[in-house]
């Protein structure tokens, strides 16, 4: 007695079983790395099963062209969480050996950066700049408002927007897409 999938879950096996080769392929040569695109390919189908296509694929082009912009953006996520663990460890051995933390310290530390990153991506482009020449650059408004060609006074209002924003993102009240002006 055979059970009858539900289309949904066959058109995904059918998927993988057409396609996942060649990506796992097509990340191997985009990353150079046998592991990183077995894994990447893995999650690649995690995203389709949680988040299915829109529309299903018309053409295997169509599926294909869709898994290779997924994977595209999966290993934008990779080489970034790369960088700020490369700056962590970094920042980390230039610290004496008594300010060594655990890996587990280490891990929440990278997430946590990473988790800021993302929303400081999320601040229109002139508020985020603002904010981060002041919080990380520690720049006076004036030295702000001299490298922008604004003034005091916009500086102000980009600074005053940045933590507005981020407080609502804080308490799950900013939308995911963010007014970029």
């Amino acid at each position: 007695m055979s059970v009858a999938m539900p289309p949904v879950h066959s058109d995904l096996c059918a998927l993988y079983r057409d396609h996942h080769g060649w990506l796992q392929g097509w990340l191997r040569r985009r990353l150079g790395n046998a592991a990183d695109a077995a894994d990447l390919a893995h999650d690649a189908f995690l995203r389709l099963i949680q988040r299915p296509a829109p529309d299903g694929f018309a053409t295997a082009g169509a599926a294909r062209a869709y898994l290779r912009a997924m994977a595209q953006g999966l290993c934008t996520d990779l080489w970034r969480r790369r960088e700020v663990e490369q700056a962590w460890l970094e920042s980390l051995a230039a610290q004496p050996v008594a300010y060594a933390s655990s890996p587990e310290q280490q891990a929440l530390v990278i997430e946590t950066l990473l988790e800021v990153g993302e929303w400081l991506g999320r601040l229109p482009e002139r508020a985020r700049t603002a904010f981060i020449q002041a919080q990380i650059h520690g720049l006076s408004t004036r030295e702000i408002a001299d490298h922008m060609g604004v003034s005091v006074r916009m500086v102000q209002k980009y600074l005053a927007r940045a933590m507005l924003h981020l407080a609502l993102i804080d308490a799950g009240l900013a939308s995911s897409s963010v007014d970029r002006g």
